[in-house]
């Protein structure tokens, strides 16, 4: 077998890859892993096809076929079958491996694709779980998610990585798939785009923000698993003794009046700022321009990819111990880690690094944790060893 692997590497392997979105035109942490995993696949000279929904017909510079196979304006029963018809009517020839990232767009062509390949499926969470923590109170929906969309799909899978072992576990209890087909590889960062350039003065003279109030920095979805509603409670604690702290919060979402009433009930008016989308090359300036990022998840945080571009720019991070968060911060600086998803957790955490009464890591020392175990050439490489096992 490691034989067959050496030789299928050394010969420019094709790998076809079914994604969701094209990062940065639908944002998210599922669109930017793929992206940036297959950016590195190609730069390494492998043959890469990703397929989507909503794909630009090219894309320039390196060598990634791209094929998209429905509308995302499209309903849902419309697009699956355009997925399925259209990914029929562009097979040419037969990758060497094949890489899943997402069930719902995988489940209409598993029985279409090639026989003998193959096939990874990168787990990024428990989809059907997670509508249901959003309060998506149909049940039968919530059933056909899992039973018929996720476990078929999974069961079509000759093995999986997941980004933690947290969701291994989670792969591996709910959805009783074996320990022996998972391969637990994290995440990576662009080392390039997410660097330490910018002195902090001018990142928050390019951004616009306060230029002497302590700032504190979180990128998330505005929807309930996220914890945007403890972390403004928790800056209502802290504000008495730090009546100068300022929080940015980037993102969209369902919730986005919820929080704004939320902050102006809490007398928040002038501690918080709604950033609203955050452009992508904005991204590591608002990092640079924090004194911390605050990652506050109540659940399914199956890995936390806002956590290495942030320590990537040189700004610490606070989390909660949720998912695969602590797996990235325990060997690093275990005490940025709250003791719970509480409201009290978090603000004790928050005010003993605004007072000064706990020590940070240094931008250096942050910029290179992420550096050395994070960068894509790192991970690019133990994805490819079980992409082409």
């Amino acid at each position: 077998m490691k034989d067959k692997t050496a030789n299928i590497s050394s010969t420019s392997a094709s790998i076809l890859t079914l994604g969701t979105g094209w990062f940065p035109k639908t944002p998210g942490g599922l669109e930017r892993y793929v992206y940036e995993l297959i950016h590195t696949l190609a730069a390494d000279k492998y043959q890469v096809e990703l397929c989507g929904v909503g794909l630009p017909n090219t894309e320039l510079n390196l060598p990634i076929t791209l094929t998209n196979l429905a509308s995302p304006d499209t309903s849902i029963w419309r697009r699956l079958w355009s997925i399925r018809k259209n990914f029929q009517q562009h097979r040419r020839s037969k990758p060497d491996a094949i890489n899943l990232h997402f069930a719902l767009y995988s489940f209409p062509i598993l029985d279409i694709l090639p026989k003998g390949v193959p096939i990874t499926f990168n787990f990024h969470g428990p989809w059907a779980s997670e509508s249901k923590q959003e309060m998506v109170n149909n049940q039968l929906s919530i059933f056909m998610k899992r039973r018929l969309i996720e476990q078929t799909t999974y069961h079509r899978c000759d093995r999986f990585i997941v980004l933690s072992k947290a969701f291994g576990n989670i792969l591996h209890k709910q959805y009783k798939v074996s320990w022996k087909q998972i391969h637990i590889i994290p995440g990576g960062v662009n080392i390039e785009k997410f660097q330490p350039n910018l002195l902090q003065t001018a990142a928050r003279q390019q951004l616009g923000w306060p230029d002497s109030r302590p700032i504190l920095f979180t990128s998330r979805r505005l929807v309930n698993r996220m914890g945007l509603d403890k972390l403004l409670a928790a800056i209502a604690i802290i504000k008495p003794k730090v009546p100068d702290v300022w929080l940015a919060i980037a993102g969209r979402g369902y919730l986005k009046t919820t929080l704004e009433q939320q902050a102006k009930a809490l007398g928040l008016e002038n501690n918080v700022k709604f950033l609203g989308f955050l452009p992508d090359e904005q991204l590591p300036i608002a990092y640079q321009a924090a004194n911390l990022t605050v990652m506050p998840s109540q659940s399914f945080e199956g890995f936390g990819l806002a956590i290495l571009e942030s320590l990537a720019c040189g700004t610490p991070v606070l989390c909660t111990p949720i998912g695969g968060m602590p797996e990235i911060l325990q060997p690093f600086s275990p005490e940025l880690i709250t003791t719970s998803t509480e409201v009290s957790a978090i603000a004790e955490k928050l005010e003993q690094i605004l007072l000064g009464q706990m020590p940070t890591p240094s931008r250096t020392d942050c910029r290179q944790y992420a550096a050395t175990n994070f960068n894509w050439q790192k991970i690019g490489q133990q994805v490819r060893q079980v992409l082409l096992a």
